[in-house]
């Protein structure tokens, strides 16, 4: 085991042992990263709204200064800043088992981590829009270090391989992903429009198709048969076909 990973193992085993589950099933989620941006960046340096806001992300990276710290979390629109006050956060903890204080942000949040946070919004004095903090839960502790911020994930082979580290710390890919899934919504909006069927064909056949392309094979162990990938939906799309069905995608 790694020394990070015994670290953080430690870290999580800590939460347990005081009743804590650093791998939370629920947190309701009341707004996303964007839509704050988008709505309420008309805020001047300084001013405070009394919007309650409740948010989940991933550690990005952290600040702390004495009795105040600043933390960047990543949701799936994107990033937001958490401002966070000790004496906000430590009296809203003496009230709730569930919720934890500043000194355990401290000590037990590490860049990585998903956490929840609720509170209300603030624009600080150098014009961040953040959520100030009443209140944090831990809801999934990370047990490995992300890849450096600055460097980022320089191993192209990792990167297909690893494809999650990838979207974490490349904001560029997952609007690859956003914008491939727009796309072919957009395609099936188009051809359904157009009154065309979506066909689903089998991922394993019982003919190898794809001309003179080489199948990978496999074995159906209750049928006894071999069975191949496919490489084309040629065959079975002819069927639709014989079978009456002209206007169909696949």
């Amino acid at each position: 085991m790694s020394e990070f990973k015994e670290a953080r193992l430690g870290k999580a085993k800590s939460l347990f042992n005081r009743g804590l589950n650093p791998y939370a099933e629920t947190f309701d989620i009341s707004h996303n990263s964007k839509f704050l941006k988008d709505k309420y960046d008309y805020l001047e340096n300084g001013q405070e709204i009394d919007l309650n806001v409740s948010i989940a992300g991933r550690v990005l990276a952290r600040r702390i200064m004495g009795k105040i710290a600043f933390f960047s979390i990543s949701d799936q629109e994107g990033a937001i800043q958490l401002y966070l006050d000790k004496q906000i956060i430590d009296n809203n903890a003496e009230h709730s088992l569930k919720h934890l204080s500043f000194n355990d942000l401290k000590e037990l949040v590490d860049i990585g981590d998903w956490i929840g946070a609720k509170g209300t919004l603030k624009k600080t004095n150098k014009g961040e829009l953040s959520i100030k903090v009443a209140s944090w839960e831990m809801l999934s502790k990370s047990l490995q270090p992300l890849p450096d911020k600055w460097h980022g994930l320089t191993d192209i082979e990792k990167r297909y391989r690893q494809r999650y580290l990838d979207l974490i710390v490349n904001p560029h890919s997952k609007n690859v992903f956003k914008v491939r899934a727009t796309c072919i919504s957009m395609i099936r909006r188009w051809l359904d429009n157009k009154d065309f069927l979506e066909i689903e064909t089998p991922i394993l056949q019982s003919e190898a198709g794809g001309a003179e392309a080489r199948p990978f094979v496999t074995h159906h162990n209750t049928l006894d048969i071999p069975l191949y990938l496919r490489i084309a939906t040629e065959l079975h799309l002819r069927r639709m076909v014989v079978g009456g069905l002209v206007k169909f995608m696949n």
